[in-house]
């Protein structure tokens, strides 16, 4: 048995708006070119491996299969779930939570709670996930299989401010639970508890925990959190990042005792690259026993994108990455040899033609939904949303639970759609949105009985924007094509169409913020300007939503 085998887990104002014509040819339905693909298709891959929002990813291997989650905050469903043959070619194949729980708590859009840092084991022949609400505590759910029905969840350690979970289920049957603090619900941070758990997590078998490390205690240290805890070559080594999303690192603790005392190294860190914090992932183990580590790199807009780095040992520390300026600390690599050869090139999906039963796996909504909100089968064919009242949305599109949105996948991008209003009642407004604490939108309104085209921005604003509405087209058809072209450094311009060949630019390019934690998202949406009920159903059709390379 190779000396690194991991113990417990398998590691694995209104106005009329000046535009500008450009003939343009609509992107051909058929386009397989994908925004962002990693595998180089020479036997190397680059980095990020995911440029899109899969924050705080944890993964394992079992068998040949790589299998990978992440924190999903507000948006429902919830914890996606990601296999690959290579850690490279990553497939989403759905979603551990089909509801934010408690179920009642996310009618509404809840920006920045639910789902919080995620831990992913398989133990006992099933898959495990624990992970953190940070206004309820910590859940546990299980699978037989991991794109199958998970468990309900069940709420292992209730409290204000307990994240960042992970188990570890030791050599001689006992089982502990580690777990970080949110300084924003619990007071303080920079702390990691551990607790005594039953082996088959129903419960804990202590009443408050002791503190295996103190991050106050060590110089230079804040915001230590996110630990993943595991056990090898006679050490139990905690790896847990540091020093806040954007300018933080990784380190990694050891113990030839669980209770300590530990060693602290950091070892990887940003060096003379340009890749940000990185830090907070998964050690996994590949088939032919070496080791790498998928991380996260905060990239604002773009949300935290996954990143694969290869991991070596010297002296029973981990080296993450190339050979950076300071000893003992790896930095991010661009590009590395992939893991496993010969894997199919493989990407989440992004676009939607709505031809099937089912929405694709790539849409979540804004709150948890409710399957009244659309259909696939009353226009078959198209997606038809139906017009949903919500607080604020008179003013404030993003109060609105029924946003169907997904990450963006690529520094750049254009998205393509084509929407028809039905029935509109006045103050219904719908469209093609990239949604964020400060957002955009371009689509239909319906005001004292004539519908425009509107291109609307929200912002500047800390915590909420005020709306901005310019009309296009004060009298304008039902049925439009949109366009939304995504330009790197996160510069979102719209753009319309009446018979698909000439777009018309709207307004100028807009700089898109990120959300609560989490990067922004494009999407569509049809809210009402009036209450629910007093007025003819509406619906906005969505023929299709193409997303490819610009």
């Amino acid at each position: 048995m190779n000396r690194h085998t991991l113990a417990g887990a398998m590691l694995l104002p209104l106005a009329l708006a000046a535009c500008q014509s450009a003939r343009v040819d609509a992107p051909a339905a058929s386009s397989s070119k994908q925004p962002w693909v990693s595998d180089l298709g020479n036997g190397q891959y680059k980095n990020p491996v995911l440029h899109a929002d899969y924050s705080d990813p944890d993964a394992v291997r079992v068998g040949d299969t790589y299998y990978m989650t992440s924190s999903s905050f507000n948006s429902s469903p919830g914890l996606p779930l990601l296999t690959s043959k290579d850690m490279v070619n990553w497939e989403l194949v759905g979603h551990a939570l089909p509801a934010l729980s408690p179920s009642e708590r996310f009618t509404v859009p809840r920006h920045g709670d639910g789902v919080w840092a995620p831990c992913l084991r398989y133990h006992d022949g099933k898959f495990w996930i624990f992970y953190p609400d940070p206004d309820h505590g910590i859940f546990v759910i299980t699978a037989d299989r991991f794109d199958g029905q998970w468990s309900a969840p069940k709420l292992l350690l209730p409290g204000k401010g307990i994240i960042d979970p992970t188990p570890l289920w030791d050599d001689d049957g006992k089982a502990y639970l580690l777990h970080g603090w949110a300084k924003s619900r619990a007071g303080f941070n920079n702390i990691l508890t551990l607790r005594n758990m039953a082996p088959d997590a129903s419960k804990l078998l202590d009443t408050k925990g002791t503190t295996l490390i103190d991050g106050n205690a060590i110089k230079g240290y804040k915001t230590l959190e996110g630990p993943k805890f595991y056990k090898a070559n006679g050490y139990y080594y905690v790896f847990a990042p540091a020093g806040g999303v954007e300018e933080g690192w990784q380190s990694v603790f050891r113990s030839r005792s669980l209770n300590g005392p530990y060693e602290v190294r950091t070892v990887l860190e940003q060096g003379k690259t340009d890749i940000n914090g990185p830090h907070q992932g998964a050690w996994v183990r590949a088939q032919d026993g070496k080791d790498w580590f998928l991380h996260f790199q905060d990239k604002h807009a773009y949300g935290r994108v996954v990143h694969l780095q290869p991991m070596r040992w010297v002296d029973d520390w981990p080296i993450i990455g190339e050979d950076g300026p300071n000893a003992g600390a790896g930095q991010p690599v661009l590009t590395h040899a992939k893991p496993v050869a010969g894997a199919a090139v493989k990407t989440p999906p992004t676009s939607d033609e709505f031809d099937g039963p089912k929405l694709g796996l790539q849409w979540q909504w804004n709150a948890n939904s409710n399957a009244k909100w659309y259909s696939l089968s009353e226009r078959p064919g198209q997606l038809r949303l139906f017009t949903q009242a919500a607080p604020d949305a008179a003013d404030y599109v993003r109060a609105a639970p029924s946003i169907l949105a997904q990450k963006l996948p690529a520094p750049e991008f254009v998205v393509d759609t084509r929407v028809q209003l039905n029935d509109a009642n006045d103050g219904d407004r719908a469209g093609l949105i990239v949604n964020a604490m400060q957002y955009a939108w371009l689509g239909l309104r319906k005001t004292a009985g004539a519908t425009q085209l509107v291109h609307t921005t929200c912002g500047p604003a800390v915590v909420r924007c005020k709306e901005t509405a310019t009309v296009v087209l004060p009298s304008a058809p039902a049925s439009l094509y949109l366009r939304m072209t995504m330009a790197p450094g996160a510069m979102a311009s719209f753009a319309y169409s009446t018979d698909n060949v000439t777009f018309q630019t709207v307004g100028q390019p807009i700089k898109i913020s990120k959300g609560r934690w989490v990067g922004a998202q494009i999407g569509v949406f049809s809210v009402g300007g009036g209450a629910a009920g007093n007025a003819q159903a509406s619906s906005l059709d969505v023929d299709y939503f193409r997303v490819t390379a610009q």
